[in-house]
């Protein structure tokens, strides 16, 4: 009977266990069913929502997405910053209450500047007619030297080919074309890119005491490859007449490449400078009489914002002198900046021309010079003129 009862015990105790154990089992696969569903159905409400917003799954999860135009690896590296857009249409960017002659006489007159634009027939339309609606109509005479001809600009077409590694001998041949031509109607003339912003009154500002006659040009001066210095091609630089006579009757005819480079390879800003130095034009200084800079080869934001270059960028190494960060970096006075777009020409044409604080004179004080060199000297009274219009 023992016996009995232990064989009777064994089959219900298996039982009881097996039973305990397929409920269990049974509640696991519910649940994870109910889990799976749930997880399905929330996807598929979130993706239908989405695609009703017009987001989509990757903005979601990597954020929104990255503007052509910021992807720079450098934003201090000399690659345009080619931008997208044609820029707003010209013709709807005036204020006709202000009056948009040249500098106020006689300075514009006395100090007369022709303006040549480097350009290329893709910038016509987005870059270059910009300039021609904003700082270019101030110049005493605006050329653009292209590869091919445009009348509504006017652009000069050269036999040059498009690219960075011809920009040297589109220089050439650019003040080849002003020598041959234009001579005669500027003592001061002046490079620019196509995304470079010039103050032109700062401009005649700066050479109303300078001596045309004599061999000289001014820009943003860096200091190797050349012992007297260069000047940065993106910041601009101006030639006296005279540094243009001696360009094209001599280093334009030097075949040999001993004064200037007979092919049209290599940096143009630095085969200038070579050029220039091999030519006796002498490399001014464009500082203000406080030592700051005039010509910029980056946006105003670049050269303002202390720590935005750090010390052992390019910049900084290249540039001649000494460079101050923030509000001092700068000149009241200055004259050129450059990677400016199409966009941020307008918005300089506003802050420097038509925005007016109440009550506070804008005209620049002349100051004593702090060398023999500065390309500023005391104005008396009677000649000064204010610095916007």
């Amino acid at each position: 009977m023992g016996g009995r009862d232990k064989q009777t015990l064994i089959p219900l105790t298996n039982g009881s266990h097996t039973q305990h154990h397929q409920g269990h089992h049974s509640v696991s696969k519910n649940f994870l069913f109910t889990l799976g569903l749930g997880v399905t159905f929330g996807f598929s409400f979130a993706y239908m929502l989405l695609s009703a917003t017009g987001a989509g799954r990757k903005e979601i999860f990597l954020g929104p997405p990255y503007h052509p135009d910021t992807q720079e690896a450098d934003p201090h590296d000399h690659k345009p910053l080619s931008s997208l857009q044609p820029g707003p249409p010209p013709e709807i960017m005036l204020h006709p209450e202000h009056h948009t002659s040249t500098s106020p006489a006689p300075l514009s007159t006395k100090v007369r500047v022709l303006c040549w634009v480097m350009t290329g027939p893709q910038n016509h339309e987005t870059r270059a007619r910009h300039v021609k609606a904003t700082w270019g109509r101030r110049c005493n005479k605006l050329i653009f030297m292209s590869s091919k001809s445009d009348p509504d600009l006017p652009a000069v077409g050269l036999n040059v080919k498009e690219g960075r590694d011809s920009l040297w001998a589109k220089t050439k041949q650019a003040y080849g074309y002003l020598y041959a031509n234009h001579l005669d109607d500027a003592d001061w003339f002046l490079k620019a890119d196509d995304d470079t912003y010039i103050v032109v009154e700062n401009l005649r500002y700066m050479l109303e005491h300078q001596n045309s006659s004599e061999a000289v040009y001014f820009g943003c001066k860096f200091k190797p490859y050349v012992k007297q210095g260069y000047m940065s091609g993106g910041a601009g630089y101006v030639l006296s007449k005279e540094a243009v006579k001696r360009f094209a009757t001599k280093g334009l005819q030097d075949k040999t490449g001993a004064i200037c480079r007979s092919d049209g390879g290599g940096a143009e800003d630095v085969e200038m400078g070579k050029c220039m130095e091999n030519l006796g034009v002498r490399a001014g200084d464009s500082r203000d009489s406080l030592g700051r800079g005039r010509f910029f080869p980056f946006v105003p934001e670049h050269h303002l914002i202390a720590g935005h270059m750090p010390d052992d960028f390019w910049y900084k190494k290249y540039v001649y002198y000494p460079v101050e960060e923030g509000m001092g970096c700068c000149s009241d006075s200055a004259i050129s900046f450059h990677y400016v777009s199409p966009n941020q020409m307008y918005v300089m044409e506003y802050l420097i021309y038509h925005l007016r604080p109440y009550g506070i004179d804008s005209q620049v004080e002349p100051l004593y010079p702090t060398s023999s060199t500065s390309a500023i000297t005391k104005v008396p009274a009677q000649q000064k003129h204010s610095s916007k219009q």
